[in-house]
Formats: structure tokens, sequence, C-alpha cells
């Protein structure tokens, strides 16, 4: 186990080094550039500025001189929020990502597992078609128009929710339902599939040859080995979840790490962007780390190299 976590490690460098290779690339073939404003600062003053941030150096001087400071933990300082290191606005700025993402996770799997085992359980019936109904709606509707709604109707109408900010747990209910509700829906079919496949196995036919219940065969045998493709998704769609809330952030007024790439981008500030794009490959890359060895748990029989 423990040379297989090594490995995996060191197969994230190269992704991380191609990740940071591409990002920089394209930040700096895209038009214009961080001090470009509508009123242009005189040549004397950008020529200090860009001397101070090293962007008056030829590109590839810029890249190494990056990925040194990269190595040592140092993302470099913001553009835009004079004053403040990347890391930290990265550091002030996860942990709420960090809380809408798991929340997400939570209202996809509360919602998405019953969908799907309600459905596996009354295989073409209404219920199963209400349930496939609900779960291509969520699948389809996107969440940004979702979240719309949801303010629309939960804090404009009924006022039973704030609209926006990031203040208490009730702040968390309205963005977590707007980025989980697409992935429940997937969650939903994948467990519908999976348990449909199982239930034609040999052994659930014995489970119901010895009397048992249709709920008790599902939810006791069938759903074990049916949660194996569930797992083989989740570290994705964690993954996906906590790093793709970057509309929620900005529709909500979220302080997260979205928020903040969102003005990154618009005003062109190149450390946070390749700060904020690193540390989300890294996420997605511990985050298959870790299906591997849950997978790994759930099926002795698969083999860690």
């Amino acid at each position: 186990m423990g040379r297989f976590l090594l490995k995996r490690l060191l197969y994230g460098v190269p992704v991380l080094l191609t990740v940071a290779t591409l990002t920089f690339a394209i930040m700096h073939v895209v038009p214009g550039g961080p001090f470009d404003r509508e009123k242009k600062l005189p040549p004397e003053i950008l020529q200090n500025i860009e001397a101070k941030y090293h962007l008056d150096k030829p590109l590839w001087q810029q890249y190494v001189l990056y990925l040194k400071q990269l190595v040592q933990g140092d993302f470099g300082p913001s553009y835009k929020y004079v004053g403040r290191d990347v890391a930290d606005i990265i550091r002030d700025t996860f942990p709420v990502s960090l809380t809408l993402g798991l929340s997400a996770v939570f209202v996809s799997l509360i919602l998405g597992l019953p969908a799907g085992i309600l459905s596996a359980y009354k295989p073409d019936t209404l219920l199963d078609r209400f349930c496939i109904f609900l779960s291509t709606l969520g699948i389809s509707l996107p969440n940004f128009v979702l979240g719309t709604l949801l303010i629309l109707w939960f804090s404009n109408t009924l006022h039973w929710l704030p609209p926006a900010l990031w203040e208490g747990p009730k702040y968390v209910v309205m963005p977590a339902i707007a980025l989980g509700a697409g992935y429940a829906g997937y969650i939903a079919r994948l467990t519908r599939s999976t348990l449909l496949e199982v239930m034609g196995s040999d052994y659930i036919r014995t489970a119901r040859a010895k009397g048992l219940s249709e709920a008790t065969v599902i939810l006791k045998h069938a759903l074990k080995n049916a949660l194996s493709p569930i797992v083989s998704v989740m570290g994705p769609l964690t993954a996906g979840l906590v790093t793709g809330s970057f509309v929620i952030e900005f529709i909500f007024s979220v302080p997260g790490m979205g928020n903040f790439f969102i003005t990154a981008v618009t005003n062109r500030d190149y450390p946070l962007i390749m700060g904020v794009t690193l540390v989300y490959a890294l996420l997605i890359v511990l985050a298959h780390i870790v299906v591997d060895l849950i997978y790994r748990l759930l099926d002795p029989r698969v083999t860690v190299e």
C-alpha cells in the first residue's frame, strides 16, 4: 500500500507540471496584461512595476523563476490584492470552497442514492419513471439556472433562506443544493443501472429463494456490490464539486476560491490564477488516489500496483 501511494504521488508530479506549463502559456498567449487599463500608466511607472514582478524578462525566464518559487512553496504576490500573497488568499478561501464542495457531495448522495434505490426497487413503475424524470431534470438543468430559481423561490418569495453571503449554516443550503443537484441525478441513474445489473446475479436469486424480502435483498446484498462503480466516480465527482463552484460562488457571493479565481481572470492576476489552478489540480490528483484506496477496501480482490 505504501508503495502504491508513493508511485501515485510521483505520477502526480508530471501532471501538476503539465498543468502549470499549460496555464502559464495560455495566460501569456491571451492578449492584454495585468496592468493594462483604460487609463494607461506612464511608461516610467509601468516599467518599474514590470521590473518588480519580473514581467520585463523573457517568458522562459519568468517561467523558470516561477517554478523556483513554487518548489519553495511560494505562489508569489497577488497583482490585484496589493500586499497579499497568493498563499494567504488560498489559505483564507480554501476552507470555504471545501465546505461548500463537501456539502454539495452530501446533497448529491442524500438525494441520488435513495432515488436510484427506489427506481431499482420498483422498475418500470410510476415511481421509477418519476425518479428518472427528476434525475434527468437535475442533470439537464444548469446549476446557475437552478441557483437563480432557488434564490427567487426560497429567498425573494418565501423568505426562508438568505440570498447570498456566507455567515452561517443556513447560508450553505441553497449553494449546496444548486451545486449538488446535477450530480445527484447522475448518481441516481448510475445507482439504478448498477443495481438492476446486480439483481440478475446468482447470489441474488439465492437470497430471494431463502424467502428474504425484496428490501433486504437490495439493501443488504445487492447494494454492497453495486457501490463499487459509484465509488469509482466519487473521486472525480468530489473533486469536481470542490473545484467547480466558480459560478455558484459568484451567484451567491460566497468568498471561496472560485470567486477569487473569476476576479483573477478578469484582472489578469497571473500568480493568483496559477495558484488556484494548481491547488485544484492537486485536489483532483489526490481524489483519484483516495478512490483507488477505497475501491481496494471494498473489493480486496483488486490488486494495488
